[in-house]
């Protein structure tokens, strides 16, 4: 069982050497600068281990190379951190081993935010967190980023998972990616107990009804060559914002070469619109570890331009996800939230003036028996 502790455990420095192109920060509570938004956040809950939970690390800071953590990248960034404050608590919140939960984050070079004011905000929200902050470096991508549909998509942030194999620790070789706009309501470590079978390199929900060839120009299905790459496959699509990934396997195949090596035609021949997608679906559509849709409940940002809102699908629910054009932090703050919105509120830690936004009182009944905890 999953103990909850009052008291804060006392916060311990320790300043770790890391690879050239990243550092890491597992230190002591920092105070923020009070003209800073990030102030706003309120200290998290303390999640503490039940004695069923075992580590083999010893005192209050785990490393990464610890054998009995569940590793979970993300990115971070001043435009979606509420968000990911808000993952990061669903996720604990859940877990049977909150204190077994080692947060690997990927923060850009040139955010608004610097990573060190990133990782003051982390540690000052969740102080007895493990973690460890990454600066990537854009240029390692710039150059192979093409034009999108969406300005956004064309983040380079939006790449980093591509390179989780060089930036991560050599001795993490399996890791959990999610997205900064999603929530966990179950406990983290049935994901990441998952089995890759065969020499699949990732596993994800698979959407076999979409209509696979959208992702993909005319151009390139007229092609003869590029089109045969699906041939000894049944392609799906599949949403990459919630990823389990086999760091070692990704390692020995090279698989970051491969995804590059597909971007790079890319900037010489257009065979695709969307972001960072498509790469990873010429790689490994076809040939994913087929995981159950209760974990990526996605779709539910919806799009503000129509002001559309988007229901669950059916079934249980283990993550939601609001990939599209709207944010639930946005919808209500401007008080025009979606029903579901209002399932991502009760992890928002951000302390605004008026945060108030009470949810209908219908939404509990018709909404809370879709989940599956």
């Amino acid at each position: 069982m999953r103990a909850e502790a009052s008291r804060l455990l006392p916060a311990a420095l320790s300043l770790l050497l890391f690879l050239p192109f990243c550092f890491g920060i597992r230190t002591f509570r920092y105070e923020l600068p009070s003209s800073t938004v990030f102030t706003r956040f309120s200290e998290a809950p303390e999640y503490r281990n039940g004695a069923e939970c075992s580590s083999s690390s010893t005192g209050d800071t785990a490393t990464s190379c610890d054998p009995s953590l569940v590793h979970i990248a993300m990115t971070l960034d001043s435009e979606y951190v509420r968000g990911s404050m808000a993952a990061i608590h669903s996720v604990l919140k859940h877990a049977s081993c909150p204190e077994n939960v080692f947060f690997h984050f990927i923060a850009a070079e040139f955010d608004q935010a610097t990573p060190r004011e990133l990782s003051k905000l982390v540690r000052s929200t969740f102080p007895s967190l493990n973690f460890k902050v990454y600066i990537f470096r854009e240029d390692t991508v710039i150059n192979l980023i093409s034009s999108s549909i969406r300005l956004a998509l064309e983040n380079p942030l939006n790449y980093a998972r591509n390179y989780l194999g060089d930036i991560l620790d050599s001795c993490v070789d399996r890791v959990i990616y999610l997205d900064s706009d999603v929530v966990v309501v179950d406990d983290i470590h049935k994901l990441w107990n998952i089995k890759l079978s065969g020499s699949r390199v990732i596993g994800a929900p698979e959407y076999c009804h979409a209509n696979f060839t959208k992702y993909f120009t005319e151009k390139f299905w007229s092609d003869p060559v590029l089109s045969r790459i699906f041939a000894s496959r049944t392609p799906c699509y599949f949403n990459t914002g919630v990823m389990v990934m086999d760091l070692a396997r990704w390692r020995i195949g090279n698989y970051k070469k491969k995804i590059e090596s597909w971007m790079e035609l890319q900037k010489r021949t257009r065979i695709y619109d969307l972001g960072s997608l498509p790469p990873f679906l010429l790689v490994f559509a076809g040939n994913v570890e087929p995981i159950d849709h209760q974990w990526n409940q996605h779709g539910l940002g919806g799009d503000n331009v129509k002001d559309s809102c988007r229901t669950l699908h059916p079934g249980p629910v283990s993550l939601l996800h609001w990939s599209g054009k709207g944010k639930p932090w946005v919808r209500l703050d401007a008080k025009k939230p979606c029903l579901l919105d209002h399932l991502w509120k009760p992890y928002d830690l951000y302390r605004a003036q008026d945060s108030a936004s009470p949810a209908p009182s219908s939404y509990s009944s018709t909404l809370i028996s879709y989940l599956s905890y």
